[in-house]
């Protein structure tokens, strides 16, 4: 623990674990004992508390309702084959919510009670990370504006929130993406880049057509021509042509991804070439159609690494290549899942111990 972190804690009178059926986990359903709040007034980070999970009592002239001002992480915790409980990289989701509070016009975190209070209420809820394959414990860290003002201003109070929910597996299996050629998540000099809950209410109608469609997720593409390829719902997007990997640059358009980030320093050192720049339909269509294209995935905290199968382009769907254990993102999964077990050592210094 952070020795100069001061959080007071209430622990729950009868944990509510037993009651969980982990063979019939929904994604995101299911809340653990606890959470860790924090208030932001007066300039300072103060009431650092961990109490047994509960409802937020809001007022309706909430700053956050109206405005839009919250932003959020999302990170796992795993348990280890030596039954440790680790995180993965918290510090860059740390320095990424800053980014995005930066953006949002909100308050900074301090390192001490992001990492400190995850840390605290991680190891206070240890016994909720499942100690079984694909499993994890889901981390969601948020901010929102916290004043009560009926007016177009940067709110001068926040609330920060950890909770924390076990999981399974996001995706089960490869999935069928449809490119979008009307609707836009993000343009230059918006939003994208920061995981503001706004550009994901933005997202859900045109992902709902999609859907309607027979299509899990969607392909963003970029704003100005609708030609180049972004992001695929809450997923970065990698793919492998001709041996090389090939993603869209985080500009400020498109999230920078921690799990993305990864893939392609795993890449680098494993002697592949990674190229970080603009990718055209046509491109993809073209390197398809040639046997050039190998691999396609998104990656992302939740799904880590997912295949895609088909991808659905102006009415036509294209069949991709199968994904198979000698596929670069197959290896590239197998290897972050390894680490975050503890089965093959932290050479990139990635994992932080919690308990």
């Amino acid at each position: 623990m952070l020795d100069t972190l001061e959080i007071q804690i209430h622990k729950t009178p009868k944990s509510r674990l037993q009651e969980i059926d982990f063979d019939n986990l929904i994604f995101g359903r299911t809340f653990s004992d606890h959470m860790f709040t924090a208030d932001y007034q007066d300039h300072n980070w103060q009431n650092l508390l961990i109490q047994p999970y509960s409802s937020l009592s809001l007022s309706p002239a909430l700053m956050a309702l109206h405005y839009g001002q919250s932003i959020f992480e999302g990170m796992k915790a795993y348990r280890t084959v030596e039954n440790e409980i680790v995180l993965f990289r918290p510090h860059e989701n740390w320095k990424r919510m800053n980014v995005s509070a930066e953006r949002m016009c909100m308050a900074q975190l301090p390192e001490e009670v992001f990492i400190g209070g995850l840390q605290n209420l991680v190891a206070l809820d240890k016994d909720w990370v499942p100690n079984r394959p694909n499993y994890s414990l889901y981390l969601r860290p948020f901010m929102f504006a916290s004043d009560e003002y009926i007016g177009v201003k940067p709110s001068d109070t926040y609330k920060f929130v950890i909770f924390t929910c076990p999981v399974g597996a996001y995706y089960s299996g490869a999935i069928k993406v449809k490119v979008e050629q009307h609707y836009v998540r993000a343009a230059a000099g918006g939003t994208g880049f920061a995981k503001a809950a706004g550009n994901y209410a933005a997202s859900l109608y045109p992902a709902k057509l999609a859907q309607d469609e027979g299509y899990q997720q969607i392909i963003w593409t970029d704003a100005k021509e609708h030609r180049y390829v972004e992001e695929s719902g809450t997923m970065n997007l990698i793919f492998v042509i001709n041996g090389k990997v090939v993603t869209p640059p985080t500009d400020d358009k498109i999230l920078h991804g921690i799990t993305r980030k990864s893939v392609l320093e795993l890449a680098q050192d494993w002697g592949m070439t990674v190229e970080e720049r603009y990718i055209s339909m046509e491109e993809i269509l073209d390197a398809l159609q040639s046997n050039q294209l190998q691999e396609a995935f998104g990656v992302g905290t939740a799904a880590v690494v997912t295949p895609i199968e088909t991808i659905g382009y102006l009415q036509k769907d294209y069949q991709l290549p199968t994904f198979n254990e000698d596929c670069f993102g197959f290896k590239a999964k197998k290897y972050l899942t390894d680490l975050c077990k503890g089965l093959v050592e932290d050479k990139f210094d990635w994992i932080f111990k919690v308990a």
